[in-house]
């Protein structure tokens, strides 16, 4: 623990040098077509990394490819996969550990958001939602872990969620899937203390602008923001990069976090629970003037 930065309060807004180039690592960045992810591959490739770009559209991969070639990178692979088919990222680990015959560090950032009232979000909306989040980061963790192990080092970083840690209305989904992503990589942690010198950690966005919210399933049709104050997917991704060799468990992303965090673990849950749903709503969500927009459409993609 760094006792002048405890609870990382200092880390999470200051700027995060760049990983060294002077041994160019194989970097595995999941969700890479959009928001954290793609701003993460990128500053990845600026650092000189063999990139390696995971998600399941081909032509968007393709692009963030030759963003990150332009930038730097040191190499690219793209690797479409769906990260919730367990056999799927079992191919995609193999092919990495084919071309590279090792993996450094697998920054994980795939995700997607639903929006709606439990009872109103439909069972198949649910399980997408976990499946993606949840499911998915497990599938990783899966196959990527026997690699680290079997080298004795390397890193998992994982995307997570303020939500995580939190509770906030009409997003029940994502909240179950992100406290859960948060509990699965305290179990990695625990199973893998033995090799100190492989890492497992935690990031933690607050609000972050991406498209992840243009992508949210919603049962109600509402149009979805980021709420106040967002940040970019570039500051995040400075966040995720600094994880890369570093013994922390997680960070926050912002100080706004922790304004968070103190309100749902100090304030009666009586004033929370009364006070974070309207603003919630006020912040991040309106309905669409067109009351026919369909809802509960997405192509499973993003960032979270």
């Amino acid at each position: 623990m760094n006792l002048l930065d405890p609870f990382g309060l200092l880390t999470s807004v200051l700027p995060v040098p760049p990983v060294p180039t002077t041994d160019p690592s194989v970097v595995v960045v999941t969700g890479a077509t959009s928001g954290i992810g793609e701003a993460t591959a990128l500053r990845a490739a600026a650092a000189g990394h063999h990139l390696v770009l995971v998600a399941r559209r081909e032509p968007e991969l393709e692009k963030t490819a030759s963003a990150c070639d332009d930038e730097g990178a040191a190499s690219t692979l793209v690797v479409p996969t769906d990260l919730a088919d367990d056999a799927a990222v079992a191919a995609m680990v193999a092919q990495v550990v084919e071309r590279h015959d090792r993996i450094d560090a697998v920054l994980h950032c795939a995700g997607v958001v639903s929006y709606g009232r439990t009872e109103d979000t439909t069972a198949e909306d649910f399980a997408d939602v976990v499946t993606t989040n949840l499911l998915g980061t497990a599938c990783v963790a899966r196959h990527v872990l026997p690699v680290l192990r079997r080298q004795r080092r390397g890193d998992l970083v994982v995307v997570g969620s303020l939500l995580g840690y939190i509770a906030v209305p009409e997003m029940t989904p994502y909240v179950v899937s992100k406290w859960g992503v948060r509990a699965l990589v305290r179990q990695l942690r625990i199973e893998n203390v033995d090799l100190p010198d492989v890492r497992i950690s935690h990031v933690s966005p607050g609000s972050v602008d991406t498209p992840i919210y243009d992508n949210a399933l919603d049962s109600a049709g509402a149009v979805n923001t980021p709420p106040p104050p967002s940040i970019s997917p570039e500051r995040v991704a400075r966040v995720v990069l600094a994880q890369v060799g570093s013994r922390r468990a997680g960070r926050q992303t912002a100080l706004s976090n922790y304004a968070l965090l103190a309100a749902f673990n100090l304030a009666p849950a009586a004033v929370y629970d009364r006070v974070v749903g309207p603003l919630f709503h006020v912040a991040s969500r309106r309905l669409r003037p067109d009351a026919t927009a369909e809802a509960g459409a997405s192509d499973r993609e993003g960032a979270a």
